[in-house]
Protein backbone atom coordinates (compact mmCIF):
# COMPACT_ATOMS: atom_id res chain seq x y z
CA UNK A 1 0.00 0.00 0.00
CA UNK A 2 1.56 3.41 -1.00
CA UNK A 3 1.34 5.31 1.86
CA UNK A 4 -0.35 9.25 2.94
CA UNK A 5 1.43 12.08 3.54
CA UNK A 6 0.30 14.45 5.73
CA UNK A 7 2.27 18.24 5.89
CA UNK A 8 1.68 19.71 8.48
CA UNK A 9 2.23 23.82 8.89
CA UNK A 10 4.63 23.06 11.88
CA UNK A 11 5.72 21.17 15.09
CA UNK A 12 2.64 22.67 16.64
CA UNK A 13 0.12 22.63 14.26
CA UNK A 14 -2.40 20.58 16.46
CA UNK A 15 -5.25 21.83 14.30
CA UNK A 16 -3.80 20.58 11.19
CA UNK A 17 -3.83 17.13 12.74
CA UNK A 18 -7.03 16.86 13.96
CA UNK A 19 -8.19 18.10 10.28
CA UNK A 20 -6.16 15.26 8.64
CA UNK A 21 -7.16 12.53 10.85
CA UNK A 22 -10.79 13.19 10.21
CA UNK A 23 -10.07 12.42 7.03
CA UNK A 24 -8.10 9.35 7.22
CA UNK A 25 -10.41 8.10 9.54
CA UNK A 26 -13.37 8.19 7.70
CA UNK A 27 -11.52 6.85 4.12
CA UNK A 28 -10.28 4.03 6.70
CA UNK A 29 -6.29 4.56 5.98
CA UNK A 30 -4.52 2.48 8.54
CA UNK A 31 -2.07 4.11 10.92
CA UNK A 32 1.14 2.33 9.37
CA UNK A 33 0.16 3.74 5.87
CA UNK A 34 0.61 7.43 7.00
CA UNK A 35 3.49 9.66 7.08
CA UNK A 36 3.45 12.92 8.95
CA UNK A 37 5.69 15.76 7.87
CA UNK A 38 5.88 18.44 10.64
CA UNK A 39 9.46 20.05 9.96
CA UNK A 40 10.88 18.23 13.12
CA UNK A 41 12.15 15.09 11.30
CA UNK A 42 8.82 12.91 11.48
CA UNK A 43 8.76 12.33 7.76
CA UNK A 44 10.09 10.34 5.03
CA UNK A 45 12.11 12.42 2.63
CA UNK A 46 12.37 8.97 0.12
CA UNK A 47 9.06 7.58 0.35
CA UNK A 48 6.46 7.95 -2.54
CA UNK A 49 3.50 9.09 -0.78
CA UNK A 50 -0.68 9.15 -2.39
CA UNK A 51 -2.17 12.55 -1.29
CA UNK A 52 -4.69 13.12 1.38
CA UNK A 53 -8.86 11.25 1.04
CA UNK A 54 -11.26 14.24 0.28
CA UNK A 55 -12.80 15.48 3.11
CA UNK A 56 -15.84 13.24 4.69
CA UNK A 57 -19.27 14.32 4.29
CA UNK A 58 -20.75 15.68 7.42
CA UNK A 59 -23.10 11.90 7.78
CA UNK A 60 -19.83 10.33 7.55
CA UNK A 61 -18.31 12.07 10.73
CA UNK A 62 -16.99 10.09 13.40
CA UNK A 63 -17.72 11.21 17.10
CA UNK A 64 -14.86 10.75 18.88
CA UNK A 65 -13.88 11.20 23.07
CA UNK A 66 -14.11 14.60 24.58
CA UNK A 67 -11.24 12.59 27.05
CA UNK A 68 -9.19 11.63 23.91
CA UNK A 69 -9.24 15.50 21.95
CA UNK A 70 -8.03 16.67 25.58
CA UNK A 71 -5.31 14.67 25.97
CA UNK A 72 -4.47 14.51 22.41
CA UNK A 73 -4.72 18.68 22.24
CA UNK A 74 -1.54 18.46 24.68
CA UNK A 75 0.46 15.75 24.43
CA UNK A 76 0.71 16.69 20.08
CA UNK A 77 2.86 19.68 21.49
CA UNK A 78 5.68 17.44 22.53
CA UNK A 79 8.95 17.37 20.86
CA UNK A 80 8.88 13.57 20.00
CA UNK A 81 9.08 13.08 16.60
CA UNK A 82 6.48 9.76 16.52
CA UNK A 83 3.78 12.05 18.43
CA UNK A 84 1.00 12.16 15.54
CA UNK A 85 2.09 8.41 14.73
CA UNK A 86 0.91 7.51 18.15
CA UNK A 87 -1.84 9.94 18.25
CA UNK A 88 -3.52 8.74 14.87
CA UNK A 89 -2.66 4.89 15.95
CA UNK A 90 -4.55 5.65 19.47
CA UNK A 91 -7.21 7.69 17.85
CA UNK A 92 -8.31 4.47 15.63
CA UNK A 93 -8.22 2.27 18.19
CA UNK A 94 -10.35 4.45 20.65
CA UNK A 95 -12.74 4.70 17.50
CA UNK A 96 -13.34 1.15 18.03
CA UNK A 97 -13.80 1.18 22.25
CA UNK A 98 -14.36 4.10 23.45
CA UNK A 99 -13.26 3.14 27.12
CA UNK A 100 -9.90 2.60 25.81
CA UNK A 101 -8.97 5.87 26.60
CA UNK A 102 -9.25 5.39 30.05
CA UNK A 103 -7.14 1.92 30.52
CA UNK A 104 -3.84 3.21 31.94
CA UNK A 105 -2.39 0.14 31.69
CA UNK A 106 -2.66 0.78 27.87
CA UNK A 107 1.03 1.05 26.64
CA UNK A 108 -0.45 3.82 23.76
CA UNK A 109 -2.42 5.36 25.99
CA UNK A 110 0.41 5.58 28.94
CA UNK A 111 2.77 6.92 26.18
CA UNK A 112 0.30 9.68 25.12
CA UNK A 113 -0.42 10.67 28.81
CA UNK A 114 2.69 10.71 29.30
CA UNK A 115 3.56 13.02 26.79
CA UNK A 116 0.89 14.99 27.92
CA UNK A 117 2.34 15.48 31.74
CA UNK A 118 5.66 16.28 30.34
CA UNK A 119 4.28 18.92 27.98
CA UNK A 120 2.16 20.51 30.99
CA UNK A 121 5.55 20.57 32.96
CA UNK A 122 6.93 22.32 30.29
CA UNK A 123 4.21 25.29 30.14
CA UNK A 124 4.35 26.06 34.23
CA UNK A 125 7.88 26.55 34.05
CA UNK A 126 7.23 29.15 31.32
CA UNK A 127 5.17 30.61 33.29
CA UNK A 128 7.12 30.32 36.31
CA UNK A 129 10.71 31.27 34.91
CA UNK A 130 10.08 33.70 32.04
CA UNK A 131 11.48 37.13 33.74
CA UNK A 132 10.79 40.00 31.58
CA UNK A 133 13.36 43.15 31.19
CA UNK A 134 12.36 46.24 30.28
CA UNK A 135 13.63 48.27 26.84
CA UNK A 136 12.92 51.56 26.50
CA UNK A 137 11.74 52.13 22.95
CA UNK A 138 10.14 55.96 21.24
CA UNK A 139 7.02 54.60 21.91
CA UNK A 140 7.81 53.60 25.33
CA UNK A 141 8.52 50.60 27.63
CA UNK A 142 8.47 47.30 26.11
CA UNK A 143 9.26 44.09 28.27
CA UNK A 144 11.79 41.40 26.81
CA UNK A 145 12.28 38.24 27.92
CA UNK A 146 14.19 35.35 26.68
CA UNK A 147 12.66 31.63 27.68
CA UNK A 148 14.26 28.07 26.39
CA UNK A 149 11.19 25.57 25.94
CA UNK A 150 11.08 21.68 25.62
CA UNK A 151 8.16 21.30 23.65
CA UNK A 152 6.52 23.35 21.06
CA UNK A 153 4.46 25.23 23.70
CA UNK A 154 4.86 28.70 23.03
CA UNK A 155 1.53 29.48 21.07
CA UNK A 156 -0.07 27.57 23.65
CA UNK A 157 0.90 29.22 26.88
CA UNK A 158 1.35 32.88 25.40
CA UNK A 159 -2.17 33.84 25.81
CA UNK A 160 -1.58 33.19 29.80
CA UNK A 161 1.00 35.94 29.46
CA UNK A 162 -1.52 37.87 27.59
CA UNK A 163 -4.20 37.38 30.40
CA UNK A 164 -1.81 38.20 32.95
CA UNK A 165 0.22 41.19 31.92
CA UNK A 166 -3.01 42.66 29.38
CA UNK A 167 -1.55 46.48 29.53
CA UNK A 168 1.69 46.09 29.15
CA UNK A 169 3.68 45.09 25.87
CA UNK A 170 5.98 42.25 25.82
CA UNK A 171 7.49 39.62 23.59
CA UNK A 172 9.25 36.61 24.66
CA UNK A 173 11.67 35.27 22.74
CA UNK A 174 12.61 31.57 22.07
CA UNK A 175 14.82 29.45 20.14
CA UNK A 176 11.73 28.12 18.39
CA UNK A 177 9.01 30.37 18.13
CA UNK A 178 8.51 34.24 19.26
CA UNK A 179 5.53 35.90 21.26
CA UNK A 180 4.95 39.38 21.03
CA UNK A 181 1.80 41.20 22.89
CA UNK A 182 1.45 45.37 21.73
CA UNK A 183 -1.38 45.15 24.24
CA UNK A 184 -4.24 45.09 21.58
CA UNK A 185 -2.67 42.10 19.19
CA UNK A 186 -1.24 39.03 20.19
CA UNK A 187 1.17 38.01 17.26
CA UNK A 188 3.98 34.97 16.38
CA UNK A 189 7.42 35.29 14.31
CA UNK A 190 10.67 32.71 14.11
CA UNK A 191 12.84 31.51 16.26
CA UNK A 192 15.23 34.16 18.14
CA UNK A 193 18.55 34.14 19.81
CA UNK A 194 19.24 34.61 23.14
CA UNK A 195 21.72 37.97 22.43
CA UNK A 196 18.57 39.32 21.15
CA UNK A 197 17.54 39.11 24.63
CA UNK A 198 18.52 42.27 27.56
CA UNK A 199 21.11 40.57 30.59
CA UNK A 200 19.52 43.04 32.98
CA UNK A 201 17.43 45.87 33.66
CA UNK A 202 17.16 48.20 36.85
CA UNK A 203 14.39 45.73 38.72
CA UNK A 204 16.89 42.95 39.10
CA UNK A 205 17.40 44.35 42.89
CA UNK A 206 13.67 44.14 43.02
CA UNK A 207 13.70 40.35 42.29
CA UNK A 208 16.19 39.61 44.42
CA UNK A 209 15.13 41.31 47.58
CA UNK A 210 12.00 39.57 46.80
CA UNK A 211 13.07 36.34 46.46
CA UNK A 212 15.26 36.40 49.31
CA UNK A 213 12.44 37.97 51.68
CA UNK A 214 10.50 34.81 50.63
CA UNK A 215 12.95 31.82 50.84
CA UNK A 216 12.24 29.82 53.91
CA UNK A 217 15.80 28.22 55.22
CA UNK A 218 13.79 25.50 57.18
CA UNK A 219 11.95 23.64 54.63
CA UNK A 220 14.73 24.04 52.51
CA UNK A 221 14.45 20.54 49.87
CA UNK A 222 18.26 20.91 47.38
CA UNK A 223 16.94 17.74 45.69
CA UNK A 224 13.64 19.01 45.10
CA UNK A 225 14.87 22.62 44.60
CA UNK A 226 16.89 21.48 41.41
CA UNK A 227 14.19 19.21 39.95
CA UNK A 228 11.39 22.69 39.90
CA UNK A 229 14.03 24.98 39.04
CA UNK A 230 16.53 23.09 36.39
CA UNK A 231 19.88 24.72 36.58
CA UNK A 232 18.79 25.75 32.33
CA UNK A 233 16.63 28.25 33.71
CA UNK A 234 19.24 30.08 35.99
CA UNK A 235 20.77 32.07 33.48
CA UNK A 236 17.70 33.70 32.69
CA UNK A 237 16.63 34.01 36.57
CA UNK A 238 18.03 37.75 38.15
CA UNK A 239 17.39 35.63 42.01
CA UNK A 240 19.89 32.91 40.68
CA UNK A 241 22.74 34.99 41.99
CA UNK A 242 21.25 34.06 45.49
CA UNK A 243 20.35 30.15 45.54
CA UNK A 244 24.27 29.37 46.82
CA UNK A 245 24.34 31.99 49.53
CA UNK A 246 21.18 31.18 50.54
CA UNK A 247 21.62 27.14 50.56
CA UNK A 248 25.14 27.66 52.36
CA UNK A 249 23.46 30.15 55.23
CA UNK A 250 20.71 27.92 55.46
CA UNK A 251 21.74 25.47 58.65
CA UNK A 252 22.39 28.71 60.61
CA UNK A 253 19.38 30.36 60.03
CA UNK A 254 17.62 27.68 60.93
CA UNK A 255 19.11 27.40 64.22
CA UNK A 256 18.61 31.02 64.48
CA UNK A 257 14.50 31.14 63.70
CA UNK A 258 14.38 27.48 66.07
CA UNK A 259 15.99 29.51 68.89
CA UNK A 260 14.71 32.57 68.90
CA UNK A 261 11.23 33.57 71.21
CA UNK A 262 7.65 32.97 69.62
CA UNK A 263 5.88 36.29 68.74
CA UNK A 264 3.19 37.63 70.41
CA UNK A 265 -0.05 36.35 68.98
CA UNK A 266 -1.95 39.67 67.42
CA UNK A 267 -5.14 40.82 68.26
CA UNK A 268 -7.19 38.35 66.39
CA UNK A 269 -5.43 35.14 66.92
CA UNK A 270 -6.60 35.07 70.69
CA UNK A 271 -10.55 34.44 70.27
CA UNK A 272 -9.08 30.56 70.44
CA UNK A 273 -11.40 28.07 72.44
CA UNK A 274 -9.81 27.30 75.81
CA UNK A 275 -11.56 23.47 75.72
CA UNK A 276 -9.96 23.09 71.85
CA UNK A 277 -7.30 20.38 72.43
CA UNK A 278 -3.92 21.00 70.58
CA UNK A 279 -3.62 17.93 67.95
CA UNK A 280 -0.47 16.47 67.26
CA UNK A 281 0.62 15.04 63.59
CA UNK A 282 0.44 11.53 63.77
CA UNK A 283 -0.99 8.74 61.23
CA UNK A 284 -4.63 9.66 62.42
CA UNK A 285 -3.92 13.62 62.72
CA UNK A 286 -6.85 14.15 60.24
CA UNK A 287 -9.10 12.32 62.04
CA UNK A 288 -8.50 13.53 65.63
CA UNK A 289 -8.30 17.23 64.05
CA UNK A 290 -11.87 16.69 62.86
CA UNK A 291 -13.26 15.76 66.47
CA UNK A 292 -11.56 18.92 67.82
CA UNK A 293 -13.29 20.60 65.18
CA UNK A 294 -16.42 19.11 65.98
CA UNK A 295 -15.91 20.50 69.54
CA UNK A 296 -14.58 23.66 68.89
CA UNK A 297 -16.36 26.85 70.30
CA UNK A 298 -13.59 29.67 69.61
CA UNK A 299 -16.63 31.82 67.89
CA UNK A 300 -20.68 32.13 67.95
CA UNK A 301 -20.51 30.54 64.59
CA UNK A 302 -21.02 27.18 65.69
CA UNK A 303 -24.53 27.60 67.66
CA UNK A 304 -26.65 28.33 64.91
CA UNK A 305 -25.08 25.82 62.47
CA UNK A 306 -25.70 21.96 61.88
CA UNK A 307 -22.75 21.17 62.59
CA UNK A 308 -18.62 21.87 61.55
CA UNK A 309 -17.55 20.65 58.33
CA UNK A 310 -14.01 19.50 58.27
CA UNK A 311 -12.09 18.90 55.12
CA UNK A 312 -11.62 15.74 52.86
CA UNK A 313 -9.18 14.09 50.47
CA UNK A 314 -6.05 11.79 50.62
CA UNK A 315 -4.11 12.91 53.68
CA UNK A 316 -0.98 13.09 51.73
CA UNK A 317 -2.17 15.26 48.84
CA UNK A 318 0.18 17.28 46.75
CA UNK A 319 -2.42 19.81 46.23
CA UNK A 320 -4.95 21.54 48.84
CA UNK A 321 -7.62 23.60 48.01
CA UNK A 322 -9.83 25.93 50.41
CA UNK A 323 -12.49 28.03 50.15
CA UNK A 324 -14.54 30.29 51.79
CA UNK A 325 -17.05 28.37 54.13
CA UNK A 326 -19.58 25.94 54.27
CA UNK A 327 -22.92 26.83 52.19
CA UNK A 328 -26.22 25.49 53.28
CA UNK A 329 -25.62 22.26 51.42
CA UNK A 330 -22.88 21.52 53.05
CA UNK A 331 -23.81 22.94 56.25
CA UNK A 332 -26.65 19.55 55.78
CA UNK A 333 -24.52 17.30 54.65
CA UNK A 334 -21.45 17.69 56.80
CA UNK A 335 -19.10 17.65 53.44
CA UNK A 336 -17.70 20.47 51.90
CA UNK A 337 -17.80 21.57 48.12
CA UNK A 338 -21.38 19.43 47.38
CA UNK A 339 -23.39 22.90 46.70
CA UNK A 340 -23.63 25.30 43.74
CA UNK A 341 -20.38 26.49 44.40
CA UNK A 342 -19.00 23.39 44.62
CA UNK A 343 -20.71 21.37 41.54
CA UNK A 344 -18.71 24.76 39.53
CA UNK A 345 -16.19 23.93 40.90
CA UNK A 346 -15.87 19.94 39.49
CA UNK A 347 -16.79 20.75 36.64
CA UNK A 348 -13.60 23.38 36.40
CA UNK A 349 -11.60 20.79 37.50
CA UNK A 350 -12.74 18.06 35.19
CA UNK A 351 -11.97 20.26 32.17
CA UNK A 352 -8.55 21.40 33.67
CA UNK A 353 -7.43 17.90 33.91
CA UNK A 354 -7.77 18.66 38.28
CA UNK A 355 -8.86 15.22 39.23
CA UNK A 356 -10.84 15.70 42.26
CA UNK A 357 -9.93 12.62 44.10
CA UNK A 358 -6.20 13.38 44.28
CA UNK A 359 -6.57 16.98 46.27
CA UNK A 360 -7.61 17.61 49.59
CA UNK A 361 -10.62 20.16 49.92
CA UNK A 362 -11.54 22.18 53.03
CA UNK A 363 -12.80 26.13 53.95
CA UNK A 364 -11.13 28.58 55.44
CA UNK A 365 -14.14 28.69 58.11
CA UNK A 366 -15.61 25.61 59.66
CA UNK A 367 -18.86 26.46 59.85
CA UNK A 368 -21.43 27.93 57.97
CA UNK A 369 -22.52 32.18 58.46
CA UNK A 370 -25.71 32.58 57.56
CA UNK A 371 -28.16 35.52 57.77
CA UNK A 372 -32.09 33.63 57.76
CA UNK A 373 -34.72 35.04 55.20
CA UNK A 374 -37.97 33.43 55.24
CA UNK A 375 -37.17 29.92 54.80
CA UNK A 376 -33.94 30.56 53.02
CA UNK A 377 -30.38 30.68 55.18
CA UNK A 378 -28.39 33.44 53.25
CA UNK A 379 -24.68 33.31 52.80
CA UNK A 380 -22.94 35.99 55.09
CA UNK A 381 -19.22 36.75 54.80
CA UNK A 382 -16.93 35.60 57.46
CA UNK A 383 -15.49 38.54 59.80
CA UNK A 384 -11.76 38.57 60.42
CA UNK A 385 -12.02 37.34 63.93
CA UNK A 386 -13.67 34.67 62.59
CA UNK A 387 -11.48 33.34 59.56
CA UNK A 388 -8.94 34.09 62.25
CA UNK A 389 -10.28 31.62 65.19
CA UNK A 390 -10.37 28.86 62.39
CA UNK A 391 -7.33 29.72 61.43
CA UNK A 392 -5.39 27.40 63.38
CA UNK A 393 -7.99 24.57 62.44
CA UNK A 394 -6.48 25.30 59.09
CA UNK A 395 -3.14 25.65 59.78
CA UNK A 396 -2.97 22.43 61.22
CA UNK A 397 -4.33 20.76 58.48
CA UNK A 398 -2.24 22.34 56.03
CA UNK A 399 0.88 21.40 57.88
CA UNK A 400 -0.60 17.96 58.53
CA UNK A 401 -1.23 16.92 54.76
CA UNK A 402 2.36 19.02 53.82
CA UNK A 403 0.84 20.12 50.58
CA UNK A 404 3.13 20.73 47.68
CA UNK A 405 0.07 23.73 46.60
CA UNK A 406 -2.31 25.68 48.04
CA UNK A 407 -5.09 26.99 46.29
CA UNK A 408 -6.83 29.78 48.19
CA UNK A 409 -10.16 30.15 46.54
CA UNK A 410 -11.94 34.05 47.17
CA UNK A 411 -10.52 36.55 49.52
CA UNK A 412 -11.44 35.30 52.46
CA UNK A 413 -9.81 31.94 51.63
CA UNK A 414 -6.49 33.62 50.47
CA UNK A 415 -6.33 35.83 53.90
CA UNK A 416 -6.54 32.57 55.90
CA UNK A 417 -4.28 30.36 53.71
CA UNK A 418 -1.45 34.00 53.90
CA UNK A 419 -2.49 35.79 57.01
CA UNK A 420 -3.17 38.83 55.72
CA UNK A 421 -5.81 40.73 53.90
CA UNK A 422 -5.63 39.74 49.42
CA UNK A 423 -6.57 41.41 46.44
CA UNK A 424 -7.49 38.91 44.77
CA UNK A 425 -7.62 40.57 41.48
CA UNK A 426 -4.06 41.41 42.14
CA UNK A 427 -3.00 38.34 43.33
CA UNK A 428 -4.80 35.77 40.92
CA UNK A 429 -2.75 33.52 39.12
CA UNK A 430 0.38 34.63 40.87
CA UNK A 431 2.57 31.76 42.61
CA UNK A 432 2.73 33.07 46.50
CA UNK A 433 4.50 31.91 49.28
CA UNK A 434 2.73 31.07 53.00
CA UNK A 435 5.06 31.95 56.52
CA UNK A 436 6.10 28.31 56.19
CA UNK A 437 7.60 28.63 53.11
CA UNK A 438 4.08 26.32 50.75
CA UNK A 439 3.99 27.80 47.81
CA UNK A 440 0.01 29.21 47.10
CA UNK A 441 -1.92 30.18 43.84
CA UNK A 442 -4.96 32.15 44.86
CA UNK A 443 -8.22 32.53 42.20
CA UNK A 444 -11.54 33.39 42.51
CA UNK A 445 -14.47 31.76 44.36
CA UNK A 446 -16.69 29.36 42.11
CA UNK A 447 -19.48 31.32 43.80
CA UNK A 448 -18.39 35.17 42.00
CA UNK A 449 -19.02 33.05 38.82
CA UNK A 450 -22.20 32.14 39.86
CA UNK A 451 -23.12 35.93 40.70
CA UNK A 452 -22.12 37.15 37.23
CA UNK A 453 -25.14 38.33 35.34
CA UNK A 454 -23.45 39.26 32.11
CA UNK A 455 -23.40 35.71 30.29
CA UNK A 456 -20.02 36.82 28.31
CA UNK A 457 -18.57 37.49 30.85
CA UNK A 458 -18.94 34.41 33.07
CA UNK A 459 -17.94 32.22 30.34
CA UNK A 460 -14.29 34.59 30.32
CA UNK A 461 -14.22 34.46 33.60
CA UNK A 462 -14.82 30.72 33.61
CA UNK A 463 -12.05 30.15 31.30
CA UNK A 464 -9.45 31.83 33.63
CA UNK A 465 -10.54 30.01 36.30
CA UNK A 466 -10.33 26.64 34.31
CA UNK A 467 -6.65 28.11 33.72
CA UNK A 468 -6.39 28.73 37.04
CA UNK A 469 -6.63 25.79 37.94
CA UNK A 470 -4.80 23.97 35.36
CA UNK A 471 -1.68 26.28 37.01
CA UNK A 472 -2.06 23.02 39.83
CA UNK A 473 -1.55 19.96 37.29
CA UNK A 474 2.48 20.10 37.49
CA UNK A 475 2.73 20.05 41.62
CA UNK A 476 0.31 16.79 41.18
CA UNK A 477 2.47 15.18 38.45
CA UNK A 478 5.19 15.60 40.54
CA UNK A 479 3.98 13.70 43.49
Amino acid sequence: MTPRRVALDGPADVAGWRSAARRLLAARVPPEAVIWSAGDGGDDLFAQTEPLPPVAPENGAVHVPRAFLDLAETALLHSDPGRFDLGYRLLTRVVARRHLIEDEADPDVARLRGLAKAVRRDKHKMTAFVRFREVATDNGPWFVAWFEPEHHIVEATAPFFVRRFAAMRWTILTPERSAHWDSQELSFSASASRSEAPAEDALEDVWRTYYASIFNPARLKVAAMRSEMPKKYWRNLPEASLIRPLIASAARVTAEMVDAPPPEPKKGQRLMAHNAPTVDRDTDALGRLRDAVDGCRACPLWEPATQAVFGEGPADAAVVVVGEQPGDKEDVAGRPFVGPAGALFDRAAVEAGLERRKVYVTNAVKHFKFEPRGKFRLHKTPAPGEIAACGRWLDQEISTIRPKLVVAMGATAARAVLGKAVKVGEARGHILRRADGAEVLVTVHPSYLLRLPDEARKRQEYARFVDDLRSALPYLDAA
